[in-house]
């Protein structure tokens, strides 16, 4: 079965079967030519394997920094409290007690130790290349190993300070 003619064309003109229409519509453009484009189709370059890396990486800290629960809730970005004893106005980093809520400076430290960590384990498999000197697989895994450990005794660190009473 034909399609109709009605469906193949959207122009009201072409419907009509007046010749002289038909004639005014084609003879104008009979002798013209469209030019030769040597137009070239955009290249569009993988990103170097260290943009990758770093692109994941900031993704990594602006997630497990809490950026979107900052964007949502808006806190302040540090806290205070009043000394009981001289009565004076003390900043305070980590906001105590609750462990669902977050100071921005909070979540931030806390996502830059967890960053260092990762960076400490990358650190740690490219100490693993043979192709390196050993001078340099030394420095890489010390670097990886202070890294990590650092990261850890941090990120523990913050944690009895945000929740006074844990794994005690």
């Amino acid at each position: 079965m034909a399609p109709k003619l009605e469906t193949l064309t959207s122009d009201p003109a072409m419907d009509s079967i007046d010749p002289i229409l038909h004639t005014l519509r084609l003879v104008p453009y009979a002798f013209l030519r469209p030019p030769r484009l040597r137009l070239k189709l955009p290249s569009l370059t993988l990103p170097s394997p260290m943009t990758t890396y770093s692109l994941a990486l900031l993704t990594y800290f602006m997630v497990v920094s809490g950026i979107v629960y900052d964007v949502i809730v808006e806190p302040p970005g540090i806290g205070s409290t009043q000394d009981r004893a001289t009565g004076a106005v003390r900043p305070v980093v980590f906001l105590p007690g609750r462990v669902n809520g977050q100071y921005i400076i909070e979540g931030l430290s806390s996502g830059f130790m967890f960053v260092l960590g990762g960076t400490g384990i990358v650190l740690m498999d490219l100490a693993l290349d043979r192709n390196r000197a050993r001078s340099v697989k030394v420095s890489f895994a010390s670097a990886g190993v202070s890294f990590v450990v650092i990261a850890y005794v941090m990120s523990m660190l913050f944690i009895r300070i945000k929740i006074p009473a844990y794994l005690r």
